[in-house]
């Protein structure tokens, strides 16, 4: 009996384009494998003249065997992986029953999508090659990436690194900025209006001050806690365990992992911390520039009209300030990232995924409502600390 193995193929159809919908949506190729095999077996039938004519050959049963490899190399010019070595060889040898390892998939997947595109790795940025290689992201994100830089604006704005993680991960995120800080003043203001009232213009400055806080803060609201598409390259060797920790945390801790890389409740709760940390500082700082400013103009005031001077008083510059990064780090940072983790990557985006509208229009309705919810919050919260007082309590205190 003799075997022949004649050829592996792995096709991928001509009209294959695979698109990112969403970033944990990974781009799947073909991924069988066909195994044709000849068998060869002798003639049953005795040599003799009487039958050499009808049985001069052997008998051929052809016999197809399909075999799954979970992505294969067909169509990409890469050998196939070889068992031995030491260090990383476990993820080669990942091949019993359930196919390539994630990282070997998500690379070949990459792979093709560059050869469709008619791209090399060198061509796109360093972060996103050594993804590639490193087998981090899935076809689908290198499909994304080569549909924002038909845009020649989103084209200079990925030259950032920040943006260019959040843009691979949602296709909606300059939208949703665009959301947050066009209706940020407005939605901030109709709360202020709405929790002091007849009172609203005599506390004008505070409220001047609040709005000045919250623009300032709506930007790094919607950038820090947006779910990203991680391109960081490993720390170095000597870097200490805290930093490695906070390095592997995602930047949403409710956001969707990509095939190929998972979170550990530790890590996704670290997520919070480290963000938190940055939304305090950035709510310190902005609340140190609102408060200086409106104190300005509350000078300005009483020199111009003597007897509103004591009506109208300082606000508390340090002590505002520091309650506000409180309030960015605790009440902002949980509502922003169960808001993109959850409600809309989680919830909206697989759902209306092919209608951008209405994901858009929807996205816009639950943003602003969570943005005058926010304003509500800090005007009780800085009543309940004391630094903001209503304005009859105030001419209580001054009679």
């Amino acid at each position: 009996m003799a075997i022949a193995t004649c050829f592996f193929t792995a096709s991928l159809p001509n009209n294959t384009n695979p698109k990112l919908i969403n970033p944990h949506r990974s781009y799947h190729p073909s991924s069988s494998h066909h195994l044709h095999l000849r068998l060869s077996l002798p003639s049953p039938f005795p040599s003799s003249p009487r039958h050499h004519h009808h049985h001069h050959s052997d008998h051929r049963l052809p016999l197809f065997i399909t075999t799954s490899s979970g992505g294969g190399y067909g169509g990409i010019n890469h050998p196939p992986p070889s068992g031995g070595g030491g260090g990383d060889s476990s993820d080669n040898n990942n091949h019993n029953g359930d196919g390539d390892s994630a990282e070997d998939k998500n690379r070949e997947e990459a792979m093709m999508v560059l050869a469709e595109a008619k791209r090399s790795v060198e061509s796109v940025p360093q972060d996103l090659a050594a993804a590639i290689r490193a087998g981090r992201i899935p076809g689908a994100v290198v499909s994304r990436f080569f549909e924002l830089e038909n845009s020649r604006f989103l084209r200079w704005l990925m030259q950032f690194d920040g943006f260019r993680e959040r843009l691979l991960a949602d296709d909606l995120f300059l939208a949703k900025v665009g959301m947050e800080c066009g209706v940020g003043m407005f939605t901030k203001t109709a709360a202020e209006y709405e929790r002091r009232r007849e009172n609203f213009f005599n506390e004008l400055e505070v409220v001047f001050a609040d709005v000045v806080m919250a623009i300032i803060a709506d930007f790094m609201l919607v950038f820090l806690p947006a779910p990203t598409v991680s391109l960081r390259s490993p720390l170095a060797g000597n870097a200490g365990p805290i930093a490695k920790f906070f390095h592997n945390c995602p930047d949403n801790a409710f956001q969707v992992a990509l095939a190929g890389t998972s979170y550990s409740l530790l890590q996704r709760l670290g997520a919070i911390a480290r963000n938190g940390a940055k939304l305090f500082v950035v709510g310190t700082a902005s609340s140190l520039v609102g408060t200086a400013v409106t104190n300005t103009l509350i000078n300005a005031r009483k020199a111009v009209d003597k007897s509103s001077a004591g009506e109208v008083e300082n606000v508390p510059i340090l002590s505002t300030s520091v309650a506000y990064g409180v309030y960015m780090a605790v009440s902002s940072n949980l509502r922003y990232q169960i808001l993109a983790g959850v409600v809309e990557q989680r919830i909206l985006e697989p759902m209306l995924h092919q209608h951008k509208l209405m994901l858009g229009a929807l996205c816009f309705a639950v943003r602003t409502g969570n943005t005058f919810l926010g304003s509500l919050l800090w005007v009780d919260y800085a009543r309940l600390i004391g630094i903001q007082k209503a304005h009859e309590e105030h001419k209580e205190l001054t009679d």
